[in-house]
Protein backbone atom coordinates (compact mmCIF):
# COMPACT_ATOMS: atom_id res chain seq x y z
CA UNK A 1 0.00 0.00 0.00
CA UNK A 2 0.88 3.15 -0.79
CA UNK A 3 2.94 5.44 1.84
CA UNK A 4 2.25 2.24 4.24
CA UNK A 5 4.28 2.02 7.51
CA UNK A 6 5.22 -0.71 9.83
CA UNK A 7 2.34 0.51 12.11
CA UNK A 8 -0.20 -0.12 9.60
CA UNK A 9 -1.73 -3.47 9.87
CA UNK A 10 -2.23 -3.84 6.01
CA UNK A 11 2.01 -2.97 5.52
CA UNK A 12 2.86 -7.27 5.87
CA UNK A 13 5.92 -7.19 3.22
CA UNK A 14 8.09 -7.09 6.20
CA UNK A 15 6.70 -9.96 7.86
CA UNK A 16 6.08 -11.94 4.93
CA UNK A 17 9.93 -11.52 4.24
CA UNK A 18 10.73 -12.99 7.93
CA UNK A 19 7.98 -15.46 7.36
CA UNK A 20 9.92 -16.57 4.13
CA UNK A 21 13.42 -16.52 5.63
CA UNK A 22 12.66 -18.34 8.61
CA UNK A 23 10.81 -21.43 7.12
CA UNK A 24 13.79 -21.14 4.21
CA UNK A 25 16.46 -21.25 7.60
CA UNK A 26 14.45 -24.32 9.36
CA UNK A 27 14.29 -26.29 5.89
CA UNK A 28 18.05 -25.95 5.60
CA UNK A 29 18.74 -26.80 9.01
CA UNK A 30 16.41 -29.76 8.87
CA UNK A 31 18.15 -31.03 5.47
CA UNK A 32 21.21 -30.22 7.42
CA UNK A 33 20.46 -33.13 10.05
CA UNK A 34 18.65 -35.46 7.62
CA UNK A 35 22.22 -35.81 5.94
CA UNK A 36 23.18 -38.13 8.53
CA UNK A 37 20.24 -38.72 10.97
CA UNK A 38 19.06 -37.21 14.49
CA UNK A 39 19.59 -40.65 15.80
CA UNK A 40 23.54 -40.58 14.42
CA UNK A 41 24.24 -36.94 15.17
CA UNK A 42 22.64 -37.82 19.02
CA UNK A 43 25.02 -40.41 19.07
CA UNK A 44 27.79 -38.23 18.10
CA UNK A 45 26.70 -35.63 20.60
CA UNK A 46 26.44 -38.41 23.36
CA UNK A 47 29.77 -39.44 23.19
CA UNK A 48 31.46 -35.74 22.31
CA UNK A 49 29.37 -34.69 26.12
CA UNK A 50 30.94 -38.02 27.44
CA UNK A 51 34.25 -37.29 26.29
CA UNK A 52 34.15 -33.60 27.55
CA UNK A 53 33.00 -34.79 30.85
CA UNK A 54 36.09 -36.98 31.39
CA UNK A 55 38.31 -33.98 30.32
CA UNK A 56 36.64 -31.91 32.80
CA UNK A 57 37.08 -34.56 35.80
CA UNK A 58 39.90 -35.56 35.49
CA UNK A 59 42.19 -32.56 34.02
CA UNK A 60 43.29 -31.42 37.72
CA UNK A 61 44.21 -34.90 39.10
CA UNK A 62 45.51 -36.69 36.04
CA UNK A 63 48.17 -34.00 34.96
CA UNK A 64 51.48 -33.28 35.62
CA UNK A 65 52.64 -34.81 38.85
CA UNK A 66 48.98 -35.44 40.12
CA UNK A 67 47.72 -38.55 41.15
CA UNK A 68 48.98 -41.56 39.64
CA UNK A 69 46.31 -43.65 40.19
CA UNK A 70 43.81 -40.60 38.61
CA UNK A 71 45.61 -40.96 35.61
CA UNK A 72 45.23 -44.91 35.03
CA UNK A 73 41.60 -44.79 35.74
CA UNK A 74 41.11 -41.66 33.44
CA UNK A 75 43.54 -43.57 30.60
CA UNK A 76 41.30 -46.68 31.46
CA UNK A 77 37.73 -44.64 30.75
CA UNK A 78 39.13 -42.83 27.73
CA UNK A 79 40.14 -46.57 26.06
CA UNK A 80 36.22 -47.40 27.25
CA UNK A 81 34.66 -44.30 25.23
CA UNK A 82 36.62 -44.37 22.24
CA UNK A 83 35.92 -48.28 21.99
CA UNK A 84 32.23 -47.66 22.21
CA UNK A 85 32.27 -45.24 19.19
CA UNK A 86 31.09 -46.93 16.47
CA UNK A 87 33.34 -46.87 13.78
CA UNK A 88 31.01 -46.24 11.15
CA UNK A 89 29.95 -42.79 12.70
CA UNK A 90 30.05 -39.61 10.56
CA UNK A 91 33.34 -38.22 12.38
CA UNK A 92 34.41 -41.42 14.33
CA UNK A 93 38.26 -40.45 13.70
CA UNK A 94 38.04 -37.71 15.82
CA UNK A 95 37.69 -39.54 18.46
CA UNK A 96 40.88 -41.53 17.83
CA UNK A 97 42.58 -38.34 17.55
CA UNK A 98 41.22 -37.47 21.23
CA UNK A 99 42.68 -40.89 21.86
CA UNK A 100 45.89 -39.56 20.87
CA UNK A 101 46.54 -36.61 22.46
CA UNK A 102 45.70 -38.27 25.88
CA UNK A 103 48.08 -41.40 25.34
CA UNK A 104 50.99 -40.05 26.63
CA UNK A 105 52.96 -41.56 30.04
CA UNK A 106 52.31 -38.00 31.34
CA UNK A 107 49.82 -35.79 30.48
CA UNK A 108 49.86 -31.79 30.49
CA UNK A 109 46.52 -29.12 30.16
CA UNK A 110 47.85 -28.62 26.65
CA UNK A 111 47.20 -32.42 25.87
CA UNK A 112 43.83 -32.01 27.27
CA UNK A 113 43.39 -28.82 25.27
CA UNK A 114 44.33 -30.83 22.27
CA UNK A 115 42.22 -33.69 22.76
CA UNK A 116 38.94 -30.63 23.35
CA UNK A 117 39.95 -29.53 19.82
CA UNK A 118 40.24 -33.05 18.39
CA UNK A 119 36.21 -32.88 18.89
CA UNK A 120 35.58 -30.13 16.79
CA UNK A 121 35.04 -31.76 13.79
CA UNK A 122 32.11 -34.00 16.02
CA UNK A 123 31.02 -30.19 17.39
CA UNK A 124 30.57 -29.21 13.83
CA UNK A 125 27.93 -31.80 13.12
CA UNK A 126 26.19 -31.84 16.35
CA UNK A 127 25.34 -27.99 16.12
CA UNK A 128 23.61 -28.93 13.70
CA UNK A 129 20.82 -30.48 15.97
CA UNK A 130 20.93 -27.19 17.87
CA UNK A 131 20.56 -25.20 14.84
CA UNK A 132 17.86 -27.11 14.00
CA UNK A 133 15.82 -26.61 16.97
CA UNK A 134 16.95 -22.90 16.93
CA UNK A 135 15.54 -22.67 13.62
CA UNK A 136 12.67 -24.05 14.79
CA UNK A 137 11.80 -21.55 17.95
CA UNK A 138 12.54 -18.85 15.46
CA UNK A 139 9.99 -19.64 13.12
CA UNK A 140 7.13 -20.60 15.34
CA UNK A 141 8.00 -17.13 16.63
CA UNK A 142 7.50 -15.54 13.85
CA UNK A 143 4.63 -17.45 12.54
CA UNK A 144 3.27 -16.30 16.12
CA UNK A 145 4.46 -12.49 14.83
CA UNK A 146 2.16 -13.61 11.70
CA UNK A 147 -0.91 -14.83 13.38
CA UNK A 148 -1.04 -11.77 15.75
CA UNK A 149 -0.92 -9.52 12.42
CA UNK A 150 -3.53 -11.50 10.94
CA UNK A 151 -5.94 -10.90 13.82
CA UNK A 152 -5.03 -7.39 14.05
CA UNK A 153 -6.04 -7.05 10.01
CA UNK A 154 -9.26 -9.01 10.92
CA UNK A 155 -10.13 -6.74 13.40
CA UNK A 156 -9.26 -3.79 11.04
CA UNK A 157 -11.40 -5.46 8.28
CA UNK A 158 -14.12 -5.25 10.17
CA UNK A 159 -13.61 -1.85 11.42
CA UNK A 160 -13.32 -0.38 7.88
CA UNK A 161 -16.41 -2.33 7.36
CA UNK A 162 -18.73 -1.10 9.90
CA UNK A 163 -17.03 2.53 8.48
CA UNK A 164 -17.58 1.41 5.09
CA UNK A 165 -21.27 0.56 6.19
CA UNK A 166 -21.61 4.26 7.55
CA UNK A 167 -20.31 6.28 4.84
CA UNK A 168 -23.31 6.79 3.21
CA UNK A 169 -25.08 8.36 6.23
CA UNK A 170 -26.15 11.71 6.40
CA UNK A 171 -23.95 13.54 9.05
CA UNK A 172 -25.95 16.47 8.81
CA UNK A 173 -29.68 14.68 9.44
CA UNK A 174 -31.92 16.25 12.54
CA UNK A 175 -31.12 12.74 14.62
CA UNK A 176 -32.25 14.48 17.62
CA UNK A 177 -36.20 14.09 16.30
CA UNK A 178 -35.29 10.32 16.79
CA UNK A 179 -33.33 10.90 20.40
CA UNK A 180 -35.73 13.37 21.75
CA UNK A 181 -38.24 10.57 22.03
CA UNK A 182 -35.84 7.85 22.94
CA UNK A 183 -34.17 9.50 25.40
CA UNK A 184 -37.91 10.57 26.83
CA UNK A 185 -39.25 6.70 26.99
CA UNK A 186 -35.80 5.48 28.09
CA UNK A 187 -36.61 8.02 30.98
CA UNK A 188 -39.85 7.67 31.42
CA UNK A 189 -38.58 3.53 31.59
CA UNK A 190 -36.23 3.90 34.25
CA UNK A 191 -38.65 5.85 36.64
CA UNK A 192 -41.15 3.19 36.53
CA UNK A 193 -38.82 0.84 37.67
CA UNK A 194 -37.25 3.48 40.49
CA UNK A 195 -40.64 4.32 41.77
CA UNK A 196 -42.12 0.28 41.77
CA UNK A 197 -38.85 -0.45 43.62
CA UNK A 198 -39.38 2.43 46.48
CA UNK A 199 -43.43 1.48 46.55
CA UNK A 200 -43.97 -1.41 45.43
CA UNK A 201 -43.54 -4.89 47.83
CA UNK A 202 -40.48 -6.81 47.30
CA UNK A 203 -42.80 -9.90 46.24
CA UNK A 204 -44.26 -7.68 43.73
CA UNK A 205 -41.14 -6.56 42.05
CA UNK A 206 -39.14 -9.70 42.22
CA UNK A 207 -41.87 -11.54 41.02
CA UNK A 208 -42.31 -9.53 38.03
CA UNK A 209 -38.82 -9.74 36.75
CA UNK A 210 -39.26 -13.15 37.77
CA UNK A 211 -42.60 -13.21 35.12
CA UNK A 212 -40.37 -11.43 32.17
CA UNK A 213 -38.47 -14.64 31.59
CA UNK A 214 -41.13 -15.09 29.38
CA UNK A 215 -39.87 -11.98 27.58
CA UNK A 216 -36.21 -13.38 26.03
CA UNK A 217 -36.21 -9.86 23.96
CA UNK A 218 -36.57 -7.71 27.55
CA UNK A 219 -33.50 -9.01 29.00
CA UNK A 220 -34.36 -8.80 32.80
CA UNK A 221 -32.11 -9.64 34.71
CA UNK A 222 -32.39 -12.99 37.02
CA UNK A 223 -33.59 -13.28 40.40
CA UNK A 224 -31.94 -15.80 42.23
CA UNK A 225 -34.30 -18.11 43.81
CA UNK A 226 -33.56 -18.19 46.86
CA UNK A 227 -34.28 -14.34 47.18
CA UNK A 228 -37.50 -15.25 45.31
CA UNK A 229 -38.36 -18.17 47.76
CA UNK A 230 -38.12 -15.83 50.44
CA UNK A 231 -40.25 -12.69 49.40
CA UNK A 232 -42.72 -15.08 48.72
CA UNK A 233 -42.64 -17.10 52.03
CA UNK A 234 -42.05 -14.11 54.41
CA UNK A 235 -43.67 -11.29 55.74
CA UNK A 236 -40.65 -9.68 55.02
CA UNK A 237 -41.66 -9.67 51.35
CA UNK A 238 -44.33 -7.38 51.97
CA UNK A 239 -41.66 -4.56 52.87
CA UNK A 240 -39.72 -2.51 49.59
CA UNK A 241 -36.30 -3.15 48.50
CA UNK A 242 -34.53 -0.57 49.79
CA UNK A 243 -36.10 -1.60 53.24
CA UNK A 244 -35.25 -5.17 52.68
CA UNK A 245 -31.67 -3.83 52.35
CA UNK A 246 -31.70 -1.56 55.33
CA UNK A 247 -33.21 -4.58 57.60
CA UNK A 248 -29.78 -6.39 56.33
CA UNK A 249 -27.89 -4.38 58.33
CA UNK A 250 -29.58 -4.39 61.50
CA UNK A 251 -28.55 -6.13 64.37
CA UNK A 252 -30.96 -9.60 65.18
CA UNK A 253 -32.25 -8.09 68.28
CA UNK A 254 -33.49 -5.07 66.41
CA UNK A 255 -34.96 -7.34 63.40
CA UNK A 256 -37.06 -9.15 66.10
CA UNK A 257 -39.67 -6.48 66.83
CA UNK A 258 -39.96 -6.43 62.74
CA UNK A 259 -39.85 -9.67 61.02
CA UNK A 260 -40.62 -13.22 62.12
CA UNK A 261 -37.17 -15.21 61.49
CA UNK A 262 -34.25 -12.44 61.40
CA UNK A 263 -31.92 -14.55 60.94
CA UNK A 264 -33.30 -15.83 57.43
CA UNK A 265 -33.57 -12.20 56.45
CA UNK A 266 -30.08 -11.62 57.19
CA UNK A 267 -28.64 -14.52 55.54
CA UNK A 268 -30.65 -14.36 52.27
CA UNK A 269 -30.64 -10.41 52.24
CA UNK A 270 -26.96 -10.14 53.07
CA UNK A 271 -25.97 -12.72 50.16
CA UNK A 272 -28.25 -10.84 47.55
CA UNK A 273 -27.20 -7.62 48.40
CA UNK A 274 -25.19 -6.81 45.91
CA UNK A 275 -27.98 -7.64 43.36
CA UNK A 276 -30.88 -5.93 45.20
CA UNK A 277 -28.74 -2.64 44.96
CA UNK A 278 -28.09 -3.07 41.30
CA UNK A 279 -31.39 -2.96 40.28
CA UNK A 280 -32.91 -0.18 37.80
CA UNK A 281 -34.93 -0.11 34.77
CA UNK A 282 -32.00 0.04 32.46
CA UNK A 283 -33.07 -4.18 30.91
CA UNK A 284 -35.95 -1.81 29.91
CA UNK A 285 -34.34 0.84 27.82
CA UNK A 286 -34.02 1.05 24.30
CA UNK A 287 -30.51 2.58 24.60
CA UNK A 288 -28.47 4.95 22.18
CA UNK A 289 -28.43 4.26 19.07
CA UNK A 290 -31.33 2.59 18.92
CA UNK A 291 -32.06 -0.83 17.41
CA UNK A 292 -33.13 -1.65 13.64
CA UNK A 293 -36.37 -0.58 12.88
CA UNK A 294 -37.62 -4.60 12.82
CA UNK A 295 -35.66 -5.50 16.13
CA UNK A 296 -37.27 -2.64 17.83
CA UNK A 297 -40.83 -3.04 16.54
CA UNK A 298 -40.34 -7.14 17.94
CA UNK A 299 -38.55 -6.04 21.10
CA UNK A 300 -41.33 -2.80 21.69
CA UNK A 301 -44.42 -5.91 21.50
CA UNK A 302 -42.55 -7.23 24.84
CA UNK A 303 -41.66 -4.03 26.70
CA UNK A 304 -45.33 -2.99 26.38
CA UNK A 305 -46.41 -6.76 27.72
CA UNK A 306 -43.77 -5.56 30.31
CA UNK A 307 -44.75 -1.93 31.48
CA UNK A 308 -48.32 -2.89 31.25
CA UNK A 309 -48.01 -5.30 34.46
CA UNK A 310 -46.59 -2.00 36.04
CA UNK A 311 -49.50 0.40 35.09
CA UNK A 312 -46.85 2.49 33.14
CA UNK A 313 -48.71 4.16 30.99
CA UNK A 314 -46.81 7.08 30.69
CA UNK A 315 -43.44 5.09 29.20
CA UNK A 316 -45.92 3.52 27.26
CA UNK A 317 -46.96 6.34 25.34
CA UNK A 318 -44.08 7.22 24.85
CA UNK A 319 -42.69 4.06 23.60
CA UNK A 320 -45.42 3.77 20.85
CA UNK A 321 -44.03 7.30 20.16
CA UNK A 322 -41.02 5.72 18.78
CA UNK A 323 -41.99 2.64 17.35
CA UNK A 324 -44.54 4.78 15.23
CA UNK A 325 -41.22 6.84 13.91
CA UNK A 326 -39.67 3.36 13.61
CA UNK A 327 -42.28 2.43 10.74
CA UNK A 328 -41.22 5.40 8.63
CA UNK A 329 -38.44 5.54 6.31
CA UNK A 330 -37.19 8.57 7.75
CA UNK A 331 -36.13 6.49 10.93
CA UNK A 332 -33.43 4.59 9.72
CA UNK A 333 -32.07 7.46 8.28
CA UNK A 334 -31.88 9.10 11.14
CA UNK A 335 -30.54 5.85 12.88
CA UNK A 336 -27.64 5.39 10.12
CA UNK A 337 -26.71 9.38 10.94
CA UNK A 338 -26.95 8.30 14.59
CA UNK A 339 -24.70 5.54 14.31
CA UNK A 340 -22.03 7.06 12.56
CA UNK A 341 -21.66 10.48 14.75
CA UNK A 342 -21.29 7.78 17.42
CA UNK A 343 -19.24 5.19 16.26
CA UNK A 344 -16.96 7.16 14.28
CA UNK A 345 -14.20 8.93 15.44
CA UNK A 346 -13.01 12.61 13.06
CA UNK A 347 -10.31 10.58 11.87
CA UNK A 348 -13.15 7.92 10.37
CA UNK A 349 -15.29 10.89 9.65
CA UNK A 350 -12.76 12.75 7.31
CA UNK A 351 -11.50 9.13 5.72
CA UNK A 352 -15.67 8.60 5.04
CA UNK A 353 -15.82 12.43 3.96
CA UNK A 354 -12.58 11.97 1.05
CA UNK A 355 -13.54 8.43 -0.06
CA UNK A 356 -10.46 6.67 1.48
CA UNK A 357 -12.17 4.22 3.21
CA UNK A 358 -12.70 1.91 0.31
CA UNK A 359 -9.09 1.92 -0.84
CA UNK A 360 -8.04 1.10 2.63
CA UNK A 361 -10.71 -2.01 3.02
CA UNK A 362 -9.36 -3.32 -0.63
CA UNK A 363 -5.49 -2.98 0.86
CA UNK A 364 -6.22 -4.74 4.41
CA UNK A 365 -8.01 -7.82 1.99
CA UNK A 366 -5.26 -8.17 -0.14
CA UNK A 367 -3.11 -8.03 2.86
CA UNK A 368 -4.82 -10.42 5.06
CA UNK A 369 -5.30 -13.30 1.57
CA UNK A 370 -1.12 -12.78 1.45
CA UNK A 371 -0.57 -13.60 4.67
CA UNK A 372 -3.21 -16.15 5.47
CA UNK A 373 -1.62 -17.79 2.09
CA UNK A 374 1.97 -17.92 3.14
CA UNK A 375 0.53 -19.51 6.66
CA UNK A 376 -1.15 -22.20 4.73
CA UNK A 377 1.65 -22.60 2.90
CA UNK A 378 4.22 -22.95 5.38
Amino acid sequence: MAGATSDDPADVSGLLARLRDARERRTDAEAAVDEYGTDTLERLREHRADALALLRRYEDSATGSGDFQSYIEFEGKVAELVERVDDDLPRADAFDDYDDALDKRRVTESDFERARDALDPVTDLTDRLDEREAARDAYRAVRYDAEDRLDALDDEIARLERVARLADADLDAPVADLRDPVEAYDTAARTVVEDALAQRSARDVLGWLDALTAFPLVDAPTVPPALLTYVREHDAGDEPVPTLLDHGDESLSKLEHYVDDPAALKRVVGANRSFLQRLDGGFLTLGWPPDPADVLRYRANELVSALARLDADTAIDRLRTVTALARTERYERLREAALARAELDDAERERVANGTVAAALEDARDARERLASALEDA
